[in-house]
């Protein structure tokens, strides 16, 4: 059976002029909100609530009248209520994080799912990949929209995937030297690891056909950039996306250019908001990403805060604009090997261990190339080590369980923990930004 596949020339809207490009915009965003009015009691209650209508939209620019969306509304809205179609044509769910133990739930008809595969593929092709390589999938698959986004979109282009998923260092180097992919799709900080297996096992980069990695899931320097690329000879590409507005593919670094992700502007506008009046910033200007979906069907973004903090920039590569490299996020949340993770997440399940009072101090570090995190918190009362121990098990199985993240924990006497008599700190973060 022959695979359906996209091509490995540019598609029209990616040579297109401005001014078309802009109109294109202008007509999905007109179906877009009038798509999110009709049928999500959400975005009509929101929008009758500002005062707004779909009918509002004459110009790109009355974008900025319409309210937003946050990350709170999909909390808010748990697990099906944001959905703007029938669940009879809802064809699969992914999920992330959030701060009450409920994950933000997101549906995908099988037109969203096309669309997804079509710019993932048109993402591995601006990095460099084509038809018939082969792709070593190592971002984690399930809920996490990273390893389905991933496969499905080099399946589109016409690769071969191999769903390796994340973990098991000493096998992902196995199956790298045993089959010889050409692209590897990972977290960089991941990649790290991998390159000091293969390191450790004796393997010479060079010897292998892997010429393009494809990383993203977490922020990443330039020093990092340049240190996967000497170390494994390879061009290292980088991908942007969230799963509130698609998955992976949202924007894509181009090989020829290697100098941010293009945002493919034909299904997700951009806009650039200061995070603190929520006034739209104009391009160039360092601020709050938001995002209006353009063309989804199950679940119509309208103006969501991302809470990452950019800029937008004109093309390159590309007619569509590109975003710089994200400084950092409007809120308090850290990544930790690719997962979202809240301190609140972390209370919450220290709040549910008995003998555990709500004092805690998380520390974040750089062990070698992967991110540790442990979490300081107080005993209401005096234990042993035998208590101690017992206890520090129960809360790092909740939090690997219900967070998704291994920590250590360490479990200290009564009235230890600093207090402060403003915001309490809960975090230290000594990775380098």
């Amino acid at each position: 059976m022959t695979r359906q596949v996209i091509s490995d020339e540019l598609e029209s809207i990616e040579k297109a002029s401005i001014d078309e490009l802009r109109a294109l915009q202008l007509q999905r965003m007109k179906k877009s909100l009038t798509h999110a009015y009709e049928n999500s009691p959400h975005y009509r209650k929101s929008f009758d609530e500002h005062g707004v209508h779909p009918g509002d939209l004459n110009e790109l620019a009355d974008l900025a009248k319409f309210p937003y969306t946050t990350k709170q509304d999909l909390r808010a809205n748990y697990p099906f209520n944001m959905f703007a179609t029938p669940m009879d044509d809802i064809v699969r769910i992914h999920a992330s994080s959030g701060t009450t133990g409920k994950p933000t739930v997101v549906g995908y008809t099988q037109n969203d799912i096309d669309t997804w595969a079509d710019v993932v593929a048109r993402s591995i092709r601006a990095a460099g990949g084509r038809r018939k390589d082969l792709v070593h999938v190592a971002y984690g698959y399930g809920l996490f929209t990273g390893g389905l986004g991933a496969h499905y979109g080099a399946e589109r282009l016409g690769c071969t995937v191999i769903p390796m998923s994340g973990g098991q260092t000493e096998k992902q180097v196995q199956l790298i030297r045993d089959f010889n992919p050409d692209i590897i799709m990972v977290t960089p900080s991941y990649m790290l690891n991998i390159a000091d297996e293969l390191e450790r096992q004796g393997v010479n980069p060079g010897d292998l056909n892997l010429r393009l990695g494809i990383f993203g899931a977490e922020p990443w320097t330039g020093s990092m950039r340049q240190e996967l690329e000497q170390r494994l000879g390879i061009d290292a590409i980088d991908i942007y996306g969230l799963s509130e507005v698609m998955g992976p593919g949202v924007a894509m670094e181009c090989a020829e250019t290697k100098d941010g992700p293009t945002i493919w502007e034909d299904h997700f506008y951009p806009e650039i908001i200061d995070p603190q009046t929520g006034e739209v910033l104009p391009d160039g200007e360092e601020g709050e990403l938001v995002f209006t979906s353009l063309s989804k069907e199950a679940l119509p973004i309208i103006r969501y805060r991302t809470r990452d903090l950019t800029r937008l920039l004109p093309g390159t590569a590309r007619t569509m604009r590109r975003m710089d490299r994200i400084t950092g996020r409007s809120d308090d949340m850290l990544i930790i090997r690719g997962v979202n993770v809240f301190p609140t997440q972390i209370e919450e399940q220290i709040i549910g261990v008995e003998g555990l009072a709500p004092h805690y101090l998380i520390e974040v570090r750089r062990d070698g190339n992967l991110d540790k995190m442990k979490v300081q918190v107080e005993a209401q009362f005096k234990m042993d080590e035998g208590q101690k121990a017992q206890t520090a098990k129960e809360l790092q199985h909740h939090i690997k369980s219900l967070v998704g993240v291994s920590t250590a924990i360490e479990i200290v006497e009564p009235n230890s923990v600093p207090r402060s008599e403003g915001k309490a700190k809960r975090v230290i973060d000594h990775r380098e930004l």
